[in-house]
């Protein structure tokens, strides 16, 4: 909260029983964002304590606001619930259900009717009209959307905009010669990243922007030919660096500003340097390891920042660039007017309660996987491009003025899929959000009863952990479901991979064989791509599954919750995402910036 808030309401959330704080700059946004629809005056009386009569306009009837009240979840809760629908990480093989071509899809069998090829989803081969339903006022309007959304077809991954050759990537657009990668646009020549914008030749990150030939790198900007390391801006030609700015020519250092040739944080000429860097054979997967050891071993004993902010203005939280009124935010970059979102980058204004990810975004909330040029999103899961004026919606593209529609594209006023006139959708929709005040179903996302995906198989689970009968008495949906192992002929086994030769030695023919995790013993496969990007900057093949890869990279990275600390060195009271207990040297900012500058 900032200092200029004021403190209307302390309320205990209905999950959790914690108390959370509604401020009088909450209420303001929600009145802010409220829908307003020009309705006769014979409207029905329930639910006048949501409703705002607007004064005439130019002599018509003005109108009602209907007010979004306060939620009744905390803000933990609330972004947990969303993150029930969203699964990023799980995918399975199945056959378009159109034109039986082979895919692989996030939703499992049986999850939904229908699953289409992107080609077939996309192509007048069908109509998203034809599995309209009529408003019926004797039942529950969630109940009647998500049996629309379970009929409809639905695309096998999420992918928009203009794609060449990026036949498996997910929650992505606007790439080229990309192979699963997650969350990413405007990327070229990419492979198992996860949350990256405008990147070229990249091979395994989380949260990487504007940078090219990178590998196992987290939290970098503006980076290149950068290797293992982690929360650097505008570094070159190092390797094994983190928290570091403005260096090339590095290896094995933290804490770095406007250096190069270092090592150990120790500067060298030219010359020193590179007789210390020639010496380490980084072909070699042990000496990687041993490496990664010693980087982290260097941190514990190195001084931090207490966050990770580049040009902020009145923001808290962590890893925040360009951002300006960002208030408990994380992963944001070129953001104003924000709260209570996370990893939302490019030109977003005017939001609340948002989970990813896309450009360009305003005055929308409770929403997640919203993509590119969007305003007045309310309560929706994955709205793909140009959409506005959307209430209680999921897939949609390209479409304005719709409440409770799924899979529609370039659609307005619809209701259920079924198309109104202007007219008769500014009359039936106050009627159903009335409906809905009565139900207790109007102002806050949907219920996680009604994901189609298991909990264990969503991003809630990665940030919100729970065992199977917690999960299950939680609300939450749960299953045992383990897909049938892939038919291979040629296996590395795990005893084996860790033995793998060096990778000057590795064959051609190891794109042949399917390698079996040291961690997980999932299988996975190495592309000709991959293999030529290893051998040709000199790097070892992974000895983890990418999904195993993914999580050591998130688990290398602070998590989203805010402790009490002191600066270890004026002991100030500082708030941070470095626990109290962690070993590492945390300073606030003033002692921070007399100690670097």
């Amino acid at each position: 909260m900032f200092k200029n808030e004021k403190i209307v309401e302390t309320k205990i959330c209905k999950h959790c029983n914690l108390s959370f704080e509604i401020t009088d700059k909450d209420l303001e946004f929600y009145e802010k964002i409220s829908p307003v629809f020009k309705t006769p005056t014979s409207l029905p009386l329930s639910g006048e304590e949501f409703k705002i009569i607007l004064p005439p306009d130019k002599g018509d009837w003005g109108g009602y606001k209907y007010l979004i009240p306060p939620p009744t979840l905390c803000p933990d809760c609330r972004q947990q619930r969303r993150l029930s629908f969203v699964n990023e990480d799980f995918f399975y093989r199945s056959n378009c259900d159109l034109c039986n071509k082979a895919i692989i899809t996030q939703y499992r069998p049986n999850s939904v009717e229908k699953v289409y090829c992107r080609n077939c989803y996309f192509s007048d081969k069908w109509n998203q009209l034809d599995y309209w339903k009529k408003v019926d006022f004797s039942k529950s309007m969630f109940d009647q959307f998500f049996e629309l959304f379970k009929k409809i077809p639905h695309q096998n991954l999420e992918i928009d905009a203009q794609v060449e050759n990026c036949e498996y990537i997910h929650q992505a657009g606007s790439c080229k010669n990309c192979y699963f990668i997650r969350h990413a646009d405007f990327c070229e020549n990419c492979y198992f990243w996860y949350g990256f914008k405008t990147n070229k030749y990249c091979v395994d990150g989380f949260y990487n922007m504007n940078s090219e030939n990178c590998y196992e790198c987290i939290e970098i900007i503006n980076c290149n030919n950068l290797f293992y390391s982690q929360n650097c801006n505008n570094c070159s030609f190092c390797s094994f660096v983190s928290d570091s700015e403005w260096c090339n020519n590095c290896f094995l250092s933290v804490w770095l500003k406007n250096k190069q040739y270092c090592y150990k944080n120790k500067q060298y000429t030219k010359e020193e340097y590179y007789n210390k860097i020639k010496q380490i054979d980084l072909w070699d997967n042990k000496q990687v390891e041993n490496l990664r050891n010693e980087l982290e071993e260097l941190k514990k004993h190195s001084v931090f920042k207490y966050y990770h902010w580049i040009n902020i203005e009145n923001c808290n939280w962590d890893y925040l660039n360009n951002c300006k009124n960002c208030d408990t935010c994380f992963n944001m970059e070129n953001v104003e007017n924000a709260k209570y979102s996370y990893q939302v980058v490019l030109w977003w204004k005017d939001i609340m309660d948002i989970y990813q990810y896309g450009t360009n975004i305003q005055k929308s909330y409770d929403s997640s996987l919203i993509w590119e040029n969007s305003y007045n999103i309310l309560f929706n899961y994955l709205v793909l491009a140009w959409c506005n004026n959307l209430i209680y919606s999921m897939c949609n593209v390209s479409c304005s003025n719709c409440f409770l529609c799924t899979g529609l594209i370039n659609k307005s006023y619809c209701i259920l899929n079924k198309e109104y006139s202007k007219e008769q959708y500014e009359k039936l929709v106050p009627k159903i959000i009335e409906y809905m005040i009565d139900l207790w179903e109007w102002w806050e996302f949907f219920p996680a009863k009604y994901s189609v995906f298991w909990y264990n198989e969503t991003t809630a689970s990665l940030y919100f952990p729970l065992k199977k009968e917690v999960a299950l008495k939680d609300w939450f949906n749960w299953s045992d479901y383990v897909p049938a192992k892939p038919s291979v002929s040629k296996i590395i086994d795990k005893e084996n991979i860790k033995n793998l030769p060096n990778i000057k030695n590795i064959p051609d023919d190891i794109i042949n064989w399917a390698l079996t995790c040291e961690i997980s013993w999932k299988m996975y496969l190495i592309t000709r791509q991959e293999l030529e990007f290893y051998r040709k900057h000199k790097l070892p093949i992974p000895k983890r599954h990418p999904d195993q890869r993914h999580l050591d990279r998130m688990n290398l990275r602070n998590p989203r919750k805010l402790f009490d600390r002191k600066c270890d060195k004026c002991w100030k009271d500082i708030k941070t995402t470095y626990s109290p207990d962690r070993l590492e040297i945390v300073y606030c900012e003033e002692c921070y910036n007399m100690e670097m500058y």
